[in-house]
């Protein structure tokens, strides 16, 4: 079942896509919505996304494809106590043929900007909020955040200080991967994750620092790292 929200913007997706071979901007969709902010468009299509409803064809900032639509299509929303919720039918008439479009440079989405991140010694993050604008293009599905980069235990993976680490939220993350790390409930790290038997590594990317260890319930992964930016002054 979709929301109300993710149901109207499914259909007007397609409703573009239809008349115009073209799916609308961030900004399109915002203002077609009554949303103050693009990062709630962003929420909407990863939940889409994620549900089987669209796609995002990739090497582009806005090519959408939508692969199944609701039932009744835009009328039918219920309504009284289940307002918030649409049924959808497991199938429906595919839209129309997607032309080839020009990336949008101008795509950005807001997403929450949470202090800085250690990577050298653990220290606070997600303390705090503002926002920091993101090219769409560098994020995939799922919910994000940022964080400011503080140390240079990871400049050989390329992450240097004062670079904003693109995260996306996830408890849960593969060997090898690098990922945002709250030890003891107090402290973040940005480390490559190792788990070896009953321990955890958190490695660094600087053959200056060593290798962190830790025991069962010591560190829960906060997020893993999606992309990077950076600022040239």
């Amino acid at each position: 079942m979709l929301t109300t929200k993710q149901h109207e913007l499914l259909c007007f997706i397609d409703d573009r896509l239809r008349n115009s071979g073209v799916s609308p901007s961030f900004e399109e969709m915002k203002d077609a919505l009554g949303l103050k902010s693009k990062s709630g468009i962003h929420r909407l299509i990863s939940a889409l996304e994620e549900r089987d409803f669209i796609r995002r064809l990739p090497n582009r900032a806005r090519a959408l494809e939508v692969l199944k639509l609701p039932e009744g299509g835009i009328s039918e929303i219920r309504s009284e106590s289940s307002s918030n919720i649409v049924t959808m039918s497991p199938k429906a008439p595919p839209s129309a043929p997607m032309k080839e479009m020009a990336i949008a440079a101008n795509d950005v989405i807001e997403i929450p900007l949470h202090g800085k991140i250690a990577a050298g010694m653990p220290i606070e993050a997600l303390e705090g909020q503002s926002a920091l604008s993101v090219p769409a293009a560098l994020l995939g599905s799922g919910e994000h955040y940022a964080l400011e980069v503080s140390g240079d235990s990871m400049i050989d993976a390329g992450i240097l200080d004062g670079d904003y680490a693109l995260i996306q939220r996830t408890e849960n993350a593969r060997n090898g991967e690098i990922v945002v790390a709250l030890v003891h409930e107090e402290e973040a790290t940005l480390k490559y994750l190792f788990k070896e038997n009953d321990k955890v590594r958190l490695d660094p990317a600087n053959a200056a620092y060593e290798a962190q260890f830790y025991g069962p319930g010591e560190v829960r992964i906060q997020g893993k790292m999606a992309g990077l930016l950076r600022r040239y002054n």
